[in-house]
């Protein structure tokens, strides 16, 4: 058995009040969970879930790009 690491980014959803989480390599999947780690876990089952049927498909993987960075940047308010 492989492993693969995939970059993932988690967020609050204040409006939902759920943890959202986002895989960039893989075209932006998306999971949810009520708690950060619920969430976490939702998105390691739903990567399993497209490598899965990339693989059935014979739909090669994104390639690797820069890793995602957060930056601050800054607006003038009128």
């Amino acid at each position: 058995m492989s492993v693969q690491h995939f970059s993932v980014v988690i967020e609050w959803d204040s409006d939902d009040n759920v943890w959202v989480t986002h895989v960039p390599a893989l075209d932006g999947l998306s999971s949810y969970g009520d708690t950060r780690e619920a969430a976490l876990e939702s998105t390691r089952e739903a990567i399993a879930g497209y490598l899965e049927a990339a693989g059935k498909a014979g739909i090669p993987l994104p390639r690797s790009g820069p890793e995602p960075s957060i930056v601050e940047v800054e607006v003038s308010l009128p």
